[in-house]
């Protein structure tokens, strides 16, 4: 996985519309017009999503007649997962001192109030 594939998929998962259009792609593919549908933008502009998320890989289109339907392609997504989950053991180790320092909190609470109940 090259630096450029990945950060391209990352310039093209950072748009909202984009993330909102691949969620509806993960379900099927889809025309244009299908995609465009639940939002206030143009054809064209949907369009430019579309040929940001075609360059990045994440997704495909056919030709079917008159219409492109358009297909997620997952592996870039992927291949960014993978490189996220090289961080994982840094945020759970965060996440278990904070437990951790959590516990020992409640646990000093509970004892001031049992000290104060004698």
């Amino acid at each position: 996985m090259s630096t450029d594939t990945l950060s391209s998929t990352f310039a093209a998962l950072a748009d909202p519309t984009r993330r909102a259009i691949l969620a509806r792609l993960s379900e099927g593919e889809a025309t244009v017009n299908e995609l465009a549908e639940p939002f206030d933008i143009s054809l064209p502009a949907v369009s430019k999503h579309l040929k940001v998320l075609e360059k990045a890989g994440l997704i495909t289109r056919g030709r079917e007649a008159q219409w492109r339907p358009c297909q997620l392609n997952a592996g870039p997504l992927q291949d960014a997962a993978t490189w996220i989950d090289q961080y994982r053991h840094i945020w759970e180790g965060r996440f278990d001192r904070l437990d951790d320092y959590l516990q020992e909190l409640k646990n000093k609470q509970q004892h001031e109030n049992d000290d104060n109940d004698q």
